[in-house]
């Protein structure tokens, strides 16, 4: 990279690191490190939120995913709104009124020290793991622009975010996540005029999108109700409603964004700031990946994405066999992007005929690209021994790093670190929470004074960092990142909601009841995941019911409530 590039990143990460230790000052207090004493402005408080969620994985990942299957991921996130304004009138009232630090001390208060534990660690053992995830993705971009190893980009992403987490607190998360919103939106949209003017002249941005949409990358719904499809108007809004309540409702990372909000009104409106801005972010994100596709039709885009991957191909004993399938891909590319000017020229002079016959054409073509590409992939997986490996992941880092002009590629990177480190560090921070407030405070030193908690709590925040920094090792070849951490967080979500709805919607509800109802969920959801083909989404679903099937029934026998 050229030395503009690297003067920005570390100037960038300088800042963050400078001013995160810098906010240590107001963190003398337990209640101000985990908390900021409950004085942020709505407006800090909801941009930590939507820089929780637009994680490295949301650029990397949903670029890469609006590349290779278009906009109708978008669809996730149709319960989002509605998830919102639930828990602005239900969670965030209870919460606030009941001065807790976490989520789950606020079980105990309803039900028992039992129930709160169980859901404490479930959320760790979720977080914990997605914390691994979201550092591998902007590593697997570093260890591709510089060629270092991975262990050594996770570290170089990792130790800077756990020190200025473990120094600052939340409030140093807080307005880091403020500054890093700012640097993710000014690259995003960088990127995507980058993408427009790197576009052939008699290519408007109007006939790109329209050969995306030939494909079906502008299809943005899908009515059809199949349980086994991932991405569908349903999945979105039931299993994604669900999944949703469980992240924001039930996940500490979220709810403790909104704790450190001034008041319940700051906390509703920091939500709904969220409520009515994630859907066109993530559609603008997605549509750069739309955009990544078109510019890809009309400048040569390399068979693989992954250029570690291409050249250790080329070394081993199945190099003339790959050499042989990256010259057919030359000639099928070539074919392709004719045909895609075919497409334009014909559009431009309205001679619908000849369009539709170099559409389909255009269609023949595509269709050739996918089935090389899907062999080199094939390739790779048999070479490496890496069986789940997709190249989704190395599509938006290969376009920022070879396409970009100088100075616009720190800025990306730089955008990327700050997508990364405004979610590690919030996932840190809660886990921290979590781990001395729902455990060590609760069941090993219940009395102690300010300056030990602050302390431990630093420790705490060290070996959760230390704990994902090594999970991240496994994490960065488990295929679409994105894809990954949601996954993770079905499996637990909608159990944590099923529980929390016990407990704010179920007058009856006993602490048997809800310490069996979780259980019950744990086990319905594994039961689904194992033995059926549902989709992930659908498992929010599954565990909310389950538990609160369970829940209710427990609770309504005498029996199991006295023994309990």
């Amino acid at each position: 990279m050229h030395p503009l590039d690297w003067l920005i990143i570390i100037g960038y990460l300088s800042w963050i690191l400078y001013d995160g230790i810098r906010r240590s000052k107001d963190t003398k207090a337990i209640e101000g490190y985990f908390l900021a004493s409950r004085s942020l402005p709505w407006w800090a408080v909801g941009l930590s939120v939507m820089a929780t969620q637009m994680s490295a994985i949301t650029l990397v990942g949903t670029t890469g995913q609006g590349y290779t299957d278009g906009v109708r991921f978008v669809q996730f996130y149709f319960g989002l709104p509605v998830a919102m304004i639930i828990l602005s009138i239900t969670l965030v009232p209870f919460f606030h009124r009941a001065k807790v630090f976490t989520a789950y001390e606020y079980l105990e208060k309803r039900f028992d020290a039992r129930t709160r534990a169980v859901a404490s660690f479930l959320f760790l053992v979720s977080r914990g793991l997605s914390a691994g995830v979201i550092i591998a993705a902007p590593a697997v971009i570093l260890s591709i622009v510089l060629g270092w190893s991975l262990p050594l980009t996770i570290l170089a992403i990792g130790i800077p975010t756990t020190v200025y987490t473990m120094f600052g607190g939340v409030q140093a998360v807080t307005w880091a996540d403020v500054k890093q919103m700012v640097v993710i939106m000014v690259g995003v949209t960088a990127a995507v005029g980058a993408l427009v003017a790197g576009l052939p002249n008699e290519v408007g941005v109007d006939s790109a999108l329209h050969l995306a949409g030939a494909t079906g990358r502008l299809q943005t719904i899908d009515f059809t109700f199949d349980p086994n499809e991932t991405y569908t108007f349903w999945s979105g809004l039931i299993g994604g409603l669900f999944l949703m309540l469980g992240y924001f409702g039930c996940d500490q990372s979220q709810v403790q964004r909104y704790l450190t909000a001034s008041s319940v009104d700051a906390g509703r409106y920091s939500l709904m700031m969220s409520a009515f801005a994630k859907i066109p972010l993530q559609m603008l994100i997605l549509l750069t990946g739309v955009l990544m596709f078109t510019f890809y039709l009309f400048n040569h885009p390399p068979m693989l994405f992954n250029g570690v991957h291409d050249r250790a191909i080329y070394e081993s004993v199945r190099a003339a066999e790959y050499a042989a399938l990256d010259d057919e891909f030359e000639q099928v590319y070539i074919a392709r992007r004719h045909a895609a000017g075919e497409v334009v020229e014909a559009r431009q002079s309205g001679d619908t005929v000849r369009e539709a016959s170099a559409v389909q054409t255009f269609l023949d073509q595509d269709r050739q690209v996918i089935a090389l590409r899907g062999k080199a992939e094939g390739l790779v997986r048999d070479v490496t021994g890496d069986d789940s490996y997709t190249d989704v992941n190395y599509v938006f880092p290969t376009f920022v790093t070879t396409q970009l002009p100088v100075g616009l590629v720190g800025l990306m990177i730089a955008a990327i670190f700050a997508a990364a480190m405004s979610s590690i560090a919030a996932e840190l921070n809660s886990l921290s929470t979590a781990t001395v407030i729902d455990f060590y405070r609760r069941h090993f030193r219940k009395t102690a004074s300010d300056a030990h908690y602050l302390r431990v709590s630093k420790w705490a925040t060290g070996f959760w960092g230390l704990f994902a920094s090594v999970t991240a090792l496994f994490a960065a070849n488990l295929g679409s990142l994105i894809e990954v951490v949601n996954r993770f967080g079905s499996f637990f979500y909608g159990s944590l909601l099923g529980v929390f709805a016990l407990a704010v919607g179920v007058r009856h509800a006993t602490a048997a009841g809800a310490f069996w109802g979780l259980i019950g969920g744990m086990a319905a959801v594994a039961a689904v995941a194992v033995y059926t083909s549902v989709s992930f989404l659908w498992l929010n679903l599954v565990g909310a019911v389950a538990v609160i099937i369970v829940g209710s029934l427990v609770s309504r026998v005498p029996q199991l409530n006295t023994q309990s």
